[in-house]
């Protein structure tokens, strides 16, 4: 028969023993109950698009008038490149232009006053001696009908007459063409040579505005390579800039569970770094490749799963503002 003694005892080492497997299933029901849920979290991280600047002409580095770290908008002015020779090439095309343009002036101008003068004295000398011819040869025929003078006589006369008139056709096309100017033809000629007189001065201004390196984006400068004074070569970088207007979250989604991230679907992203949710929109899903594929264990049965990136960007402006590249994004399933 047991004592009251040996009951306690007994008791007293069943305590230990009930405290274990309560331990044990304490343990087992967290495990079960939060250490899975790990399995449910998906985590990314904020990126952003970042822009190259890069210089499409030879130069020396002039100056700098942005640093990293620096934000810049749209437009402004980064740096200034110095290249001599694009300015005596600009030199060379302006005045290559104002010569084309100055021969297109007398092309359609025509000739000038004292020449026109000359030209209309000339006719008129022409002239002159087209009627002094005419009468002389007026009176040889007369005389030459009335049997006074010879036929060669008369002939001779006839001849100063068609010389004469010839001589006053010749003076009167020469004062035309003085009046008129060149011909249609030429001035043509004439405009064709300004206009590419005129091509080659846009050419080289463009160059001279390339020598201005300009931001194209709304950004902060996340590195500058070249130091002031140095050379840099055609399409060397010069800034990198991060820009703002085109940011997203990027993650690492396995192929089963790539229904929860349907295109257009909006997700509720918490980010640490801001302690608040932001709300996303998935836009992008891409194969990572076999190398990222999660292989299923044998013993199971299961099939290999792939790994898909999803990117979604910020739908609300507070989160495109606030959250910046490199901070964590978590989904919770």
């Amino acid at each position: 028969m047991h004592t009251e003694k040996d009951r306690i005892e007994g008791a007293s080492k069943l305590i230990p023993i009930l405290v274990f497997t309560a331990v044990i299933i304490v343990v087992g029901l967290y495990g079960f109950f939060f250490l899975r849920q790990h399995d449910n979290i998906v985590q990314g991280e904020a990126e952003i698009t970042e822009i190259r600047i890069s210089s499409k002409i030879p130069g020396r580095i002039a100056k700098f008038y942005f640093d990293e770290g620096d934000y810049v908008q749209k437009g402004d002015t980064l740096a200034i490149l110095s290249a001599p020779d694009i300015d005596a090439k600009l030199l060379q095309a302006r005045a290559a232009e104002e010569g084309a343009m100055a021969q297109n002036r007398k092309a359609i101008k025509g000739a000038r006053g004292e020449e026109k003068q000359a030209a209309y004295e000339m006719w008129q000398k022409a002239r002159a001696g087209l009627e002094i011819a005419q009468k002389s040869y007026t009176r040889m025929q007369n005389l030459f009908d009335k049997g006074v003078v010879t036929a060669q006589k008369r002939d001779e006369a006839e001849a100063n007459y068609k010389a004469s008139a010839a001589t006053e056709r010749a003076a009167r096309a020469q004062y035309d063409m003085a009046l008129n100017g060149a011909e249609a033809e030429d001035k043509d000629a004439a405009e064709s040579v300004v206009e590419r007189a005129r091509g080659a001065v846009a050419e080289v201004k463009s160059y001279v505005d390339e020598s201005y390196i300009i931001s194209a984006v709304d950004g902060q400068i996340t590195e500058r390579y070249p130091n002031e004074s140095e050379l840099i070569g055609t399409g060397s970088p010069i800034f990198n800039i991060m820009d703002f207007s085109d940011k997203w979250g990027s993650f690492n989604v396995r192929e089963d569970r790539l229904k929860n991230f349907k295109m257009g679907d909006v997700l509720s992203v918490y980010v640490p770094a801001l302690d608040r949710e932001v709300d996303m929109k998935v836009y992008y899903h891409k194969d990572l490749g076999s190398y990222a594929a999660w292989k299923a264990t044998k013993t199971t049965g299961d099939y290999d799963r792939k790994t898909f990136e999803v990117r979604a960007r910020f739908v609300d402006s507070d989160g495109q503002r606030d959250v910046i590249p490199g901070m964590s994004l978590i989904i919770k399933e």
